[in-house]
């Protein structure tokens, strides 16, 4: 019997783990905090151990500092969480999965990224690692999934329907964001626990990860310039610009410091470019695009209230793109396949490329539907530009909309809402 907590809402990643957890001696699941890693793992697991458990002076994890190993003992699969308080817990739990020979007897979850050099062995071939989000609208209930992101690249086909997402319901979601705590919140409520968590970061998760202080009013002014960038291939000048027009004489590499915490903290993600195969080369910016990892982490830095975003819609764009990205990394991770963008220097640009395999897609992201036009015009460019130079046609191409009809254009690009779609 696992030790499921009442109320566990069952994710998408559950048999992604389930599948690991029958291959590998351990699994490693990293994400931000409250993104609900922990009880994911319970429902998977028949023993824990907390390393920030305060009883006793932090007695399990002053033990493992001590002695790692002699904090692997309970019915396998046994959750060690947040084992990053002690790095060589890894090096333990490759050991004893080594060791025995056995599937499935850990689970560690974490949400920092230990320093580099903190613990001697990669864990390759005994520790599988797993990347997990806040909620997506599937997982949450708020998409109907009547497309599937696998099946498209099986059959390149969808049937006509009607999203029922509207712009306030919209500005709802983004604002409420995936969190699974903030789910039954009241709409009045929602803005408080993305509020909270961006507090913690800036007063002190961002220091405690790797014990050096950082100034928390620069923390939250670099999220808030990260939320304005959003989804933009920015340079990292650009930010730098921004950061030193209030705080003044700030480094590139202090900017790029605190990226690079925020990142092993996994609340900013980097989406990569995409470098098709073509026979003759193509000449492509290489700057990754950033994104927060859940669109009320940019609400709340930019400190946008609703009645705020609706007259905005350049901004409710942006944080529109924000939830598209996370839900379609994680429909992508469950189906095995890769996200990047495509960004040429001759200024084509495409929002997301998903390669499943030997397939790829083409996707654009369109808060209206009165913009449709533009995003298609984005994709044929895309398919004409790469299948001239020598590159597969794509198994599908869409438009990702925030709400109205589904449909198949005459030109046969997808027009899908947001809200119909599941992995």
């Amino acid at each position: 019997m696992t030790l499921t907590e009442q109320g566990y809402k069952p994710r998408l990643v559950d048999g992604k783990i389930k599948k690991y957890l029958g291959l590998f001696g351990a699994l490693s699941i990293e994400g931000p905090k409250w993104c609900g890693k922990t009880w994911t793992a319970l429902n998977h697991a028949k023993s824990v151990v907390y390393m920030l458990d305060p009883e006793n002076s932090y007695a399990n994890r002053e033990a493992a500092r001590l002695n790692p190993a002699a904090i692997l003992v309970g019915e396998p699969p046994l959750v060690i969480d947040e084992w990053q308080e002690v790095p060589a817990i890894w090096d333990a739990v490759r050991y004893a999965s080594d060791r025995t020979k056995q599937k499935g007897l850990f689970l560690l979850t974490g949400s920092v990224t230990p320093k580099e050099n903190s613990y001697s062995h990669s864990g390759a071939g005994r520790i599988a690692k797993m990347r997990m989000r806040t909620m997506s609208l599937y997982e949450s209930g708020d998409s109907t999934g009547v497309v599937s992101l696998s099946e498209l690249f099986e059959t390149g086909g969808i049937s006509p329907n009607i999203s029922g997402l509207t712009q306030e319901k919209l500005i709802d979601l983004s604002m409420r964001g995936g969190w699974p705590g903030n789910l039954d919140s009241p709409r009045s409520d929602a803005r408080i626990l993305p509020d909270q968590y961006l507090a913690a970061l800036a007063a002190t998760d961002i220091s405690v990860a790797d014990n050096r202080k950082r100034n928390p009013e620069l923390v939250l002014h670099l999220l808030a310039s990260i939320a304005r960038t959003n989804m933009t291939a920015a340079k990292l000048s650009t930010i730098t610009a921004d950061v030193q027009s209030r705080f003044g004489d700030v480094t590139r590499q202090t900017v790029a410091d605190y990226i690079s915490a925020l990142s092993r903290l996994y609340v900013v993600e980097e989406i990569p470019q995409w470098f098709p195969e073509l026979r003759d080369k193509e000449r492509l910016r290489k700057a990754p695009k950033r994104m927060l990892a859940d669109p009320s982490i940019a609400v709340s830095a930019l400190k946008a209230k609703g009645n705020e975003l609706a007259r905005d819609p350049r901004t409710l764009g942006y944080v529109f793109e924000n939830l598209c990205m996370r839900d379609l990394l994680i429909y992508a991770d469950i189906d095995g396949a890769k996200l990047s963008h495509y960004h040429d220097f001759n200024g084509l640009e495409v929002d997301a490329i998903i390669e499943m395999g030997t397939k790829w897609a083409a996707i654009e992201i369109k808060l209206g539907h009165h913009r449709v036009d533009e995003g298609a015009a984005a994709l044929k460019h895309l398919q004409s530009k790469l299948v001239g130079k020598g590159a597969k046609p794509p198994s599908f191409m869409a438009v990702i909309t925030g709400g109205g009809a589904l449909y198949t254009r005459d030109d046969a690009i997808h027009v899908i809402p947001i809200d119909c779609l599941k992995p």
